[in-house]
C-alpha cells in the first residue's frame, strides 16, 4: 500500500437520535444519526411512518386528487 494516502482509521462514538450510542471504529471522530436499528420501525415492528421531508404528504396530495 503507498503511504499517506489513506485516511486515518480511529475510535468514534455513533449517537442515535434517540439515545442509543455505539462505539466502533471509522474515519470520522463522531457520528450522528436520526434512526438506528434500536429505533427504526423494521426492526422494532412498530406501524409508524418515517417521514423524510414530506414525502407522504406529497404522495397523499398528489393522488387524492386523481381520484375525485
Amino acid at each position: 500500500m503507498k503511504k499517506d494516502i489513506h485516511p486515518e482509521y480511529i475510535q468514534t462514538t455513533i449517537t442515535c437520535a434517540c439515545g442509543e450510542v455505539m462505539h466502533t471504529r471509522a474515519t470520522k471522530k463522531n457520528i450522528r444519526v436520526e434512526i438506528c436499528s434500536k429505533c427504526h420501525p423494521f426492526f422494532t415492528g412498530d406501524k409508524k411512518f418515517v417521514d423524510t421531508a414530506g414525502r407522504i404528504e406529497r404522495f397523499e396530495k398528489r393522488y387524492t386528487n386523481k381520484k375525485k
